[in-house]
């Protein structure tokens, strides 16, 4: 399992405003990565905003406008893509990652990375953060983006 490793990134957020931008397919995986989002906001002091759009094709347009808006100091993107027998799940792939990490570089914003790119979805379940699932991509993502906001804050403040 890739969470093997992983550091501890539960830090204090309190204040933050953050974005949480989320795709509407396989709605039982999306609730889990909803939840574990929202959750890790809570647990920080961070606001979450939800934001659906409709796939994950469509996370990095809705993330740039999060970013260019000023009003998030986080965008946590969150999705599920689950291959199938054509080449459409390497392209939403590629163009969502790629996208998602054109608006952080291009607005100096933490984008929290929660899409799921899986074989079956029997491997998206056990990422979502639902009860007997093994990770929750939800959680870590927006932990990730929450301690990136804070180092940004930290570094314009030297």
């Amino acid at each position: 399992m890739s969470g093997a490793g992983s550091p501890n990134l539960q830090v204090g957020g309190d204040g933050l405003r953050v974005a949480v931008v989320a795709a509407s397919w396989h709605e039982q995986v999306m609730t889990g990565l909803i939840a574990g989002a929202t959750g890790a906001c809570a647990a920080a002091g961070a606001v979450a905003s939800i934001i659906r759009v409709s796939g994950s094709f469509e996370l990095p347009v809705v993330a740039k406008a999060c970013a260019a808006s000023g009003q998030f100091d986080a965008v946590v993107a969150l999705g599920v893509v689950i291959r199938g027998g054509t080449p459409h799940f390497d392209f939403v792939c590629d163009a969502a990652t790629s996208g998602l990490t054109q608006v952080a570089l291009d607005h100096l914003i933490p984008v929290g990375f929660g899409l799921l790119t899986c074989d079956n979805e029997a491997q998206a379940i056990d990422r979502a953060g639902l009860p007997g699932s093994r990770e929750d991509k939800g959680a870590e993502a927006t932990w990730a983006a929450i301690a990136t906001a804070i180092t940004l804050r930290d570094l314009s403040t030297r």
